[in-house]
């Protein structure tokens, strides 16, 4: 999952079961191991937090901030099958599944509100991921979270035609992760496919009440392993962003793909405009479609480091890389080598105050949290920054940046300082 530890920029989570192999080790042992991957989402176990809780019988609610968008917002979850290669990380299964979800501007009214996360995956999240941030079983209701989109509302024809935005999560992070900034875009006009990595994100929900967790880790999390691990699920990771573009071509094209979908979807998207956005993990693969699918027009990295051919080749087409305040081309060498390499339009913009968090959902409910339980590490997680303008800001920015390079709508915003976002910085 997409969380920061303590003393570094890399993802700490519960991934094994039972025992870990690394729950004997302190966390900074495991941090000076994956310091070569720093920006990185890395899933080993941290024992370093102790779990705060609520009063008995009250766990804690927390809400998402509402989009901000024209459009009020539908969406829709669906189980993809690709039974064109097997799966990459379980040799014994013969075909890949994903669970994705469309985000969309739809018709007002109609439909329940979509939960945050679906009842197994939060009910597993609550267990396995919520207690490595410091937060005890049973202390938020993390069901009880609702999303701004109603399931399944019919596609507002007023929008037209809807540029695509691919989402993917740090490594080990579901896609419910992203929720703040994709249900903002979906508000914009854009259809947003949220994809979860089978067998890599920490939970997976498909239909039928089946939840599907990640692989256990290796014994040893050692550099090598760790290069070797993100290596692997790059290459899965791109692989199931490609088959997810060819489902969204359908339907641009009008053919159904699995499952129900709302009324006005089919032909919808316009698969001529299509962007990527990822956090950490994410945010590399997003960097690599946009180098090597030419279907894609520009992309967004959220804080990631980048992995495989795309750190030393950059990319070609417009991107934009948002970055914690420690995050620096000097501090990550990849970082430093894309910028050298990439020849488009490219502009890296850094947040004063944000940590590797600040840029996922835990930068909105991770301080509702804390008001309630102060022994949660906030600033370990997502810094100092004011949790509001940090969403304000990341949403203008990407907004701005994908109804630039997909819309060919002026902006302003990066030519220099904006008085309304001091936070922000353009890193030249």
């Amino acid at each position: 999952m997409s969380f920061v530890t303590k003393n570094t920029d890399l993802t700490i989570g519960a991934r094994a079961t039972g025992s870990s192999a690394v729950s004997k080790s302190p966390a900074s042992t495991v941090s000076k191991a994956a310091g070569k991957v720093a920006g990185l989402a890395v899933l080993v176990l941290a024992v370093s937090l102790p779990a705060a809780r609520a009063d008995a019988g009250s766990p804690i609610g927390v809400n998402l901030p509402a989009p901000g968008g024209p459009y009020p917002i539908g969406t829709v979850a669906m189980r993809l099958v690709d039974r064109s290669r097997p799966d990459p990380l379980v040799a014994a299964k013969p075909y890949r599944e994903l669970m994705i979800s469309l985000w969309y501007p739809a018709v007002a009214g109609g439909g329940p509100l979509a939960p945050h996360m679906a009842p197994l995956a939060a009910a597993d999240w609550d267990r396995h991921s919520a207690p490595p941030l410091g937060i005890a079983k049973g202390a938020v209701a993390w069901a009880a979270t609702r999303t701004h989109a109603r399931v399944g509302a019919p596609v507002e024809p007023r929008a037209g035609k809807l540029p695509v935005v691919l989402f993917g999560s740090g490594d080990g992070g579901p896609r419910t992760l992203g929720t703040t900034l994709v249900e903002d875009l979906a508000s914009r006009g854009y259809l947003v496919v949220t994809v979860d990595h089978t067998y890599e994100a920490e939970q997976v929900e498909f239909p039928g009440r089946r939840l599907v967790r990640a692989q256990p880790l290796p014994a040893k999390l050692t550099p090598k392993v760790i290069a070797k691990l993100l290596a692997e699920h790059t290459r899965a990771r791109l692989a199931d962003m490609r088959h997810v573009l060819d489902q969204v071509t359908a339907l641009a094209h009008g053919r159904p793909i699995g499952g129900k979908l709302p009324e006005g979807m089919l032909g919808a998207p316009d698969a001529s405009r299509v962007g990527a956005l990822g956090q950490s993990l994410g945010g590399s693969v997003a960097a690599q479609l946009t180098r090597d699918d030419a279907r894609v027009d520009a992309g967004v990295n959220l804080d990631g480091a980048y992995v495989g051919p795309v750190a030393t080749r950059g990319a070609a087409r417009p991107f934009l890389q948002l970055a914690a305040e420690t995050h620096t081309r000097d501090s990550e060498p990849s970082w430093k080598s894309f910028w050298r390499a990439s020849t488009g339009w490219k502009r890296e913009l850094r947040f004063k105050g944000a940590a590797h968090g600040s840029f996922t959902d835990l930068q909105p409910l991770l301080p509702q949290i804390a008001a309630k339980l102060p022994t949660v590490p906030l600033a370990d997680y997502v810094g100092t920054i004011d949790p509001g303008r940090s969403v304000a800001a990341q949403r203008a920015y990407v907004g701005a940046f994908f109804d630039l390079h997909l819309r060919g709508k002026p902006t302003h915003l990066f030519e220099g300082p904006d008085t309304r976002f001091p936070e922000v910085s353009l890193i030249p």
